[in-house]
């Protein structure tokens, strides 16, 4: 027999397209994919075996979600090996050469960056290796300035 409501249904609804994007399953912030450096790098050996060589990042600040997988796998802070920016606001924002909120903070009051042009140089050098250090595998210059922006600017 005919059923036009499902005949309906399949005809409207569209099936989400894989685009390589993946939100957190407990917050739902879009997820920053990473590879397996910095999943081994941060996730305590015991809980490393929960996700495979790929995962996606979450960096909100109040999720208790650092990685997560496509079948919404979790590997909670709990379970990293030490803290990380910027679930831990107290964790350096650079993990490769260990800036942290601090400094960022020091130079907005000083009004001029020095300490964080020393590190934007140092980003750029052989011993930057964000990909695998930092937990989301990447340069922390942007959240670098973004903070030194928001901290510089009235309240």
């Amino acid at each position: 027999p005919f059923d036009k409501f499902s005949t309906m249904n399949k005809a409207c609804v569209r099936e989400q397209e894989d685009d390589g994007r993946a939100y957190c399953p407990r917050c739902r912030s879009l997820g920053i994919a990473v590879e397996a450096g910095p999943l081994d790098t941060h996730i305590r050996p015991e809980f490393r075996a929960k996700l495979g060589d790929y995962a996606w990042c979450c960096n909100y600040q109040y999720c208790d979600v650092a990685y997560f997988n496509q079948f919404e796998v979790t590997v909670a802070i709990g379970e990293l090996k030490s803290p990380v920016y910027p679930k831990d606001p107290d964790a350096p924002i650079c993990a490769c050469f260990g800036f942290t909120y601090d400094e960022v903070a020091a130079d907005a009051q000083d009004e001029t960056p020095l300490r964080i042009r020393d590190l934007l140089a140092k980003s750029k050098s052989p011993a930057a290796n964000c990909r695998t250090l930092a937990a989301d595998g990447r340069c922390c210059m942007t959240a670098v300035q973004s903070l030194y922006m928001r901290l510089r600017s009235p309240a």
